[in-house]
């Protein structure tokens, strides 16, 4: 299994708050390893094989992104050795072929090592590597398998609006805006979120993977009860749509006729970690 660099979850990040929306390649490699990538490696800083006896970064396909993961679709084979590439340990999915560029969207550790040696013919079968987004993070599985799409398969994953919403119970990484329990009447609406630099109430700029509110988000004043709200959450849409983002751990909170329902000034974080 594998899990997403620092570069790509800080582009999640800008993609689902609109800062940035994200430009995938067209095609992404497979690069092997002697020692692990970690998360903060580029495509010149990890300890990719030598480039030398004919080793070459090799294109991988993925398939459709489908609980949270994408799945290698196909066997990726790699040149023949002329020599010795050493030991490899860890893989990394890379942004482009040409060695030493491009950027790393995500690593793992082979479930077994192993020497390459002059004559070998490196290979990875098909559904034997996947790059999956953690559940239970706030994040939701339409945006986790809609951005992994993005990053992996080049597909088309667009963030038209934000809008902060609340709930009278708790959310699921499998909420829908539909299926969201909101407050009915009384002045209740979802609060339209601006991009970072944009109006006010609108995002801060992201930064190491972590994104919060530049200013305070005010709610409409309630006209009567809301019941006790529990969660808040992040939509595409002004009602109904998508969730994108969601937090379960708020302070419960019966909302009254004329209550301030906000979030102050950095109160609001997401991160992908």
């Amino acid at each position: 299994m594998g899990t997403l660099s620092d570069f790509a979850e800080n582009a999640v990040v800008k993609h689902l708050t609109r800062e940035a929306a994200y430009s995938p390649a067209a095609t992404v490699y497979l690069a092997l390893c002697t020692a692990d990538p970690t998360d903060a490696a580029t495509g010149a800083s990890m300890s990719e094989v030598a480039d030398s006896n004919n080793y070459a970064r090799t294109a991988i396909t993925l398939g459709a992104a489908s609980s949270r993961r994408v799945t290698q679709s196909g066997t990726v084979t790699f040149p023949q050795a002329s020599g010795a590439w050493g030991t490899v340990t860890h893989w990394a999915i890379v942004t482009s072929g040409t060695y030493g560029s491009g950027d790393v969207l995500a690593s793992g550790e082979l479930t077994v090592s192993k020497a390459v040696v002059n004559g070998n013919t490196p290979s990875v079968a098909s559904g034997e590597l996947w790059v999956e987004i953690t559940a239970s993070t706030g994040l939701s599985t339409y945006a986790a398998n809609g951005l992994l799409d993005r990053m992996f398969r080049n597909q088309a994953f667009t963030v038209s609006a934000n809008y902060l919403a609340v709930a009278t119970a708790t959310l699921s990484d499998t909420t829908t805006g539909s299926t969201a329990t909101e407050p009915s009447g009384n002045n209740y609406s979802r609060l339209a979120i601006n991009v970072s630099g944009g109006a006010q109430p609108s995002w801060a700029a992201a930064s190491s993977n972590t994104v919060t509110n530049a200013n305070a988000w005010v709610m409409p004043t309630p006209s009567g009860s809301w019941g006790t709200v529990v969660a808040a959450f992040i939509a595409d849409a002004s009602t109904a749509g998508n969730v994108l983002m969601y937090d379960n751990g708020i302070t419960d909170q019966a909302v009254a006729a004329s209550d301030t329902v906000q979030y102050g000034t950095g109160d609001y974080d997401f991160a992908q970690t």
